[in-house]
């Protein structure tokens, strides 16, 4: 068996003899790679360059359905776990090689050139201004994106819930209620009512008054804001 596969290999080197030279297609291996290496880099700059809004022309057959989301279902999910959508240029965190490849593939496919590419991703991945695991999109046309690349762990199934209270003003005194209820539930009240008509209720409406009035000045003086108000925000404190 061992001898079939030498007689192989010594076949195969020799027809390549006769193709061509040892030293031409050396180089035209290491042309191959420099060509590889060039677009690569072109592409990490494209990354690093102001996304455009203008959509990328891609070949509607070769789209994969499950990978086109509109902007209203990627604002949800923003929403939902508190993610911003920002151009790739103020990403800070290192892109993936597996995302290059996989953005050479698709323009090779395409025929194209891809631009306009952004990432979702929490606040801290993101080089925010001062006002005073990542999904690559690049746009398509009439707020359609097109998913490229997801890398990272998973997203903590902990977090939606976390951060639900801060989903918006609605959630934030929703959830102010129910702290105060839970309080008023908690305080005992046998020799209270007795001396303070409708005792629980003055307490429930002492606990919110006390926590909404708390919670709010302390978001808001630690520059924070709601999930639906900085999705798309480029600054940390507006």
């Amino acid at each position: 068996m061992l001898v079939n596969k030498l007689g192989l290999e010594k076949e195969l080197l020799s027809k390549r003899r006769k193709f061509k030279s040892e030293a031409a297609i050396l180089a035209e291996v290491q042309s191959i790679f420099a060509e590889n290496d060039l677009v690569r880099e072109q592409i990490s700059q494209k990354l690093q360059q102001k996304s455009s809004t203008k959509p990328n022309q891609l070949n509607f057959d070769l789209l994969e359905a499950d990978k086109v989301f509109h902007l209203e279902q990627i604002k949800a999910l923003c929403i939902e776990y508190r993610l911003r959508f920002l151009d790739s240029i103020i990403f800070k965190n290192e892109i993936p090689e597996e995302a290059i490849s996989k953005i050479r593939m698709m323009e090779k496919a395409h025929q194209t050139s891809l631009e306009g590419f952004k990432i979702i991703a929490p606040s801290k991945a993101f080089h925010l201004l001062n006002y005073d695991d990542p999904l690559l999109f690049v746009p398509i046309g009439n707020n359609y994106y097109y998913l490229i690349h997801q890398w990272g762990t998973e997203m903590n199934p902990w977090r939606k819930l976390l951060v639900l209270p801060i989903k918006n003003l609605g959630a934030f005194t929703i959830t102010a209620i129910l702290l105060s209820i839970v309080i008023a539930l908690i305080v005992p009240e046998n020799n209270l009512s007795k001396s303070v008509p409708l005792a629980s209720v003055i307490v429930f409406l002492f606990a919110f008054k006390s926590i909404f009035a708390v919670f709010a000045y302390y978001f808001f003086m630690m520059g924070k804001n709601f999930n639906e108000e900085i999705w798309q925000r480029q600054y940390y404190n507006n």
